[in-house]
């Protein structure tokens, strides 16, 4: 395997004259035509919201009693809360089965994605206040059903990982926030979505600051051992901060050398590390990694972060770009990395 200099400027080249590629993968495959992914490669994902879109409940709860393990039931229930149908379903099992402590939790995963989709992704200024009545109430109502499921099944990561998007949204104040991270991560220490969500609390919009923010990033990767999915969060970090400025610094932010030398310290971290494999959600941790190093203009690395996926596309981060065409900033952005 390919030796990878974690400081660009000291890499070695071949005779031929060639950059060597940024990380040992087989960059050179005919790249297939990119398309949006939204069960993530996970058969299991997929077979779950098939039986979601079909209304039958038994199926849906056999596929989350299956669960490997806590993780992959919040992985599951989370990811598949927001799949068309769920409102209809979940209104016929919670009148039957009010009860059933899978149905809470997913009952409540459901009502965190349709108070968003009542909030809209709008900036505050322009969500009126009847869409915040609406949002806060059925944040309310997921809070309730989630701390029932915290109590009945007190090892499960999955309400304390919710209740960090619920309180978010609630404005529980950072206190409060910080200690439904901790829950969550005492339950499954490396847990990157309940690390996404809490870099999602200390930043900028949410009241926190972009120093807070690289700082939780930054200790999170370095404390996790190399080849964690856990480096993404100094890429969100640093897409956060971008996200932040106006036209024109944006770009220069993020192709400062400071922040193009972090980008590739924590890509060598986690997806250049042989250790990385292929986690649950490296598609999209793969995605984060190949917009951040693109708009970096780290071409050799950013084709290393695409090359795996294949033209799986995320709708996050690529909606930063083009929210009405997610998948024709990942082309344009892949093309000009050379892949």
């Amino acid at each position: 395997m390919t030796t990878i200099s974690r400081h660009p400027a000291a890499e070695e080249q071949p005779a031929d004259g060639r950059r060597r590629p940024a990380f040992p993968f087989g960059l050179w495959r005919r790249r297939p035509a990119p398309r949006l992914v939204t069960d993530f490669g996970d058969p299991a994902l997929a077979r779950l919201r098939e039986a979601i879109g079909a209304g039958d409940w038994p199926a849906v709860r056999g596929r989350l009693a299956a669960a490997a393990d806590a993780e992959e039931l919040c992985w599951l229930v989370w990811h598949a809360s927001g799949t068309p149908g769920t409102t209809e379903l979940m209104g016929r099992v919670m009148d039957r089965e009010p009860d059933g402590t899978l149905a809470l939790l997913m009952a409540g995963a459901h009502h965190i994605d349709w108070a968003w989709e009542a909030r809209t992704g709008a900036r505050a200024s322009q969500v009126s206040k009847e869409q915040f009545r609406v949002f806060h109430q059925r944040l309310e109502v997921a809070e309730d059903l989630l701390y029932r499921v915290a109590e009945r099944e007190p090892d499960w990561v999955a309400p304390w990982f919710m209740l960090q998007v619920s309180g978010r949204g609630l404005q529980v104040g950072p206190q409060i926030a910080r200690l439904r991270f901790e829950a969550a991560v005492r339950r499954c220490p490396g847990h990157l979505g309940a690390h996404r969500q809490h870099l999602q609390q200390v930043c900028a919009k949410w009241g926190g600051s972009h120093e807070e923010m690289h700082d939780f990033a930054r200790e999170s990767m370095l404390s996790a051992p190399e080849g964690s999915p856990l480096g993404e969060l100094v890429a969100l970090a640093h897409l956060e901060h971008w996200l932040d400025l106006e036209p024109g610094e944006d770009a220069e932010y993020i192709g400062r050398p400071d922040v193009r030398a972090r980008l590739l310290e924590a890509a060598h971290r986690s997806i250049g590390d042989p250790a990385f494999g292929r986690p649950r959600d490296w598609i999209g941790v793969h995605n984060t990694f190949a917009m951040a190093l693109s708009l970096a203009g780290e071409k050799e690395a950013a084709a290393a972060a695409f090359a795996p996926l294949e033209g799986r596309v995320t709708e996050f981060p690529w909606h930063y770009l083009d929210s009405a065409d997610p998948v024709a900033a990942f082309r344009k952005w892949r093309s000009r990395a050379g892949r």
